[in-house]
């Protein structure tokens, strides 16, 4: 593989990233109707600051990775912060930086924002990411709860 270009989303971008997009979800085991691609790749190319900002990962001329993220006010804190939302690198592609890349990229948005905290989740049975995360970030002690759907 090539070097690898970080890249804002493009709208030239729509077949690919859906593909990644899918195999984001796939891995999480979730499929959604075409119309939520739709809306999700709308908001990431808005230009809306307060909406989802979309990142590639470009390696050959392909797409190898996405990443998707915000920016979000904080009750605790004057200042904003970003929630790296979804994070993802072709299987192939994994363990070369990609995902690295991403993120770094993301933390770089995040400091030109003015938002100095970025966070993201992730499943405790991801081994691999976690491998990545244990040596870029630093683990939370928060447990996250949600609402049962009714």
């Amino acid at each position: 593989m090539t070097e690898i270009l970080i890249r804002p989303l493009a709208a030239a971008d729509r077949l690919d990233w859906a593909r990644l997009w899918r195999g984001y979800l796939a891995f999480y085991e979730t499929e959604l109707p075409a119309a939520q691609y739709d809306a999700t790749f709308a908001r990431l190319l808005s230009g809306d600051p307060d909406d989802f900002h979309g990142l590639v990962a470009e390696a050959d001329g392909h797409l190898v990775g996405l990443a998707h993220y915000l920016f979000h006010r904080h009750g605790w804190r004057q200042d904003r912060v970003c929630y790296l939302q979804d994070l993802y690198a072709d299987p192939q592609v994994r363990g070369t930086g990609v995902g690295r890349a991403l993120i770094e990229a993301v933390y770089a948005a995040a400091d030109k924002e003015g938002a100095p905290r970025v966070y993201w989740l992730t499943q405790d049975f991801n081994a691999t990411a976690r491998r990545l995360y244990d040596r870029i970030g630093r683990k939370s002690a928060f447990i996250r709860y949600d609402r049962p759907l009714p």
